[in-house]
């Protein structure tokens, strides 16, 4: 996935693949967003693989942005709302390391957003625990297979997605609705 001149990219982590890329798509300013692997000791993961907990990948998230139209700290803004930073290695029924709450920063610059913004978060007293998400360089990234793209756009009425990709979208579109690509409904 190639980065045009004037974007940028962030690598996340925080849950289910699914969610994030559901709600990135409709962020005003995301260029593109594609479900992938980072974080692990194995060449092109699979999704079994990464759901196996032995390759140390994270379901993350590529999102190019423009960051003329959003800042790499408003695009992390909106991921430590739509996740729970506070539990290591999962997000609600989701347990293991793939589901753990990561950035992977693509600059020293991200890396200092990235702190900042944390610290924000964490004063601000948004959640209740402190904060477990990490911060690391961005290693090798794995697209998913492509049943994982767009997942929740095909697939609304499925049981996952009711339950929690939607909930989390909602609470986005809520929070954000200023940022929206297009007003919501």
């Amino acid at each position: 996935m190639s980065v045009q001149a004037g974007h940028e990219a962030a690598t996340l982590g925080g849950g289910c693949f699914w969610c994030l890329e559901a709600v990135y798509k409709e962020l005003r300013g995301v260029v593109s967003v594609m479900s992938g692997y980072a974080g692990g000791h194995v060449d092109n993961p699979t999704y079994e693989e990464v759901c196996g907990k032995k390759t140390g990948h994270a379901e993350v998230v590529r999102v190019v942005f423009d960051p003329r139209e959003l800042s790499y700290a408003d695009l992390l803004r909106v991921f430590f709302t739509i996740h729970d930073p506070t539990t290591k290695d999962r997000q609600g029924a989701d347990v293991g390391p793939q589901y753990r709450s990561v950035i992977f920063t693509h600059s020293p610059e991200q890396a200092a957003t990235a702190q900042a913004v944390m610290e924000e978060v964490a004063k601000a007293g948004i959640w209740d625990g402190p904060l477990v998400t990490e911060v690391a360089p961005e290693p090798p990234f794995w697209p998913a297979e492509p049943e994982h793209h767009d997942y929740f756009a095909r697939n609304p009425w499925s049981g996952y997605c009711r339950a929690v990709v939607a909930p989390k979208v909602l609470k986005f579109r809520k929070s954000f609705a200023d940022r929206l690509k297009r007003p919501a409904a």
